[in-house]
């Protein structure tokens, strides 16, 4: 795992051992995983959860309203002690090196794969399968529906990445003939 910030490290432990205790570490480690993601992606969550003028209690209501029944109660658990802890700016740090720990504790490594549809069962073994042949590590995915990828995928697995989306295979079809 690459060094960093101690604060973030100690966060992502402590939400790791919390959630490990518990027994429901996959489970919330994925849900904190795409909380992230759509925290990233989403302007109006992302400015409302690290306003420092909204209330905390507003910001706790509003994390309540998008999980609800939707995640496991310590996903939310979890996502409102790094709120009232004012740690919500670092909350993708967090994640990264909570899902890092998780990998780790299981023998994996992360592949971060985004694909315009999501991707059934079988897609995702014969991907997982694929990655992992090319790494030579046990493979972990974790899958984002990304509209932007019009069609394949693109997957990182630590600092590579596998762009397998039709926009790339255009644009290197197109160097290609412009070299002809």
């Amino acid at each position: 795992m690459p060094r960093k910030d101690p604060l973030i490290l100690g966060y992502a432990q402590a939400l790791f051992a919390v959630a490990e205790a518990e027994g429901v570490l996959d489970e919330v480690e994925d849900e904190l995983f795409q909380f992230t993601k759509l925290a990233e992606s989403d302007r109006r969550v992302r400015d409302a959860l690290t306003d420092p003028i909204v209330p905390v209690e507003n910001k706790k209501a509003m994390l309540a309203d998008l999980l609800g029944e939707k995640a496991n109660p310590q996903t939310l658990g979890l996502l409102v002690f790094i709120v009232e802890q004012g740690r919500v700016r670092q909350l993708e740090g967090i994640v990264e090196l909570l899902v890092q720990l998780a990998a780790e504790r299981r023998r994996h490594v992360v592949a971060e794969v985004r694909s315009a549809v999501p991707l059934d069962g079988e897609q995702r073994e014969r991907l997982k399968e694929a990655l992992s042949k090319a790494t030579g590590r046990d493979v972990e995915l974790k899958v984002l529906v990304d509209p932007a990828v019009i069609g394949g995928i693109v997957a990182r697995v630590g600092d590579q990445v596998f762009d397998g989306t039709i926009r790339t295979r255009l644009s290197e079809a197109r160097e290609q003939l412009r070299s002809v």
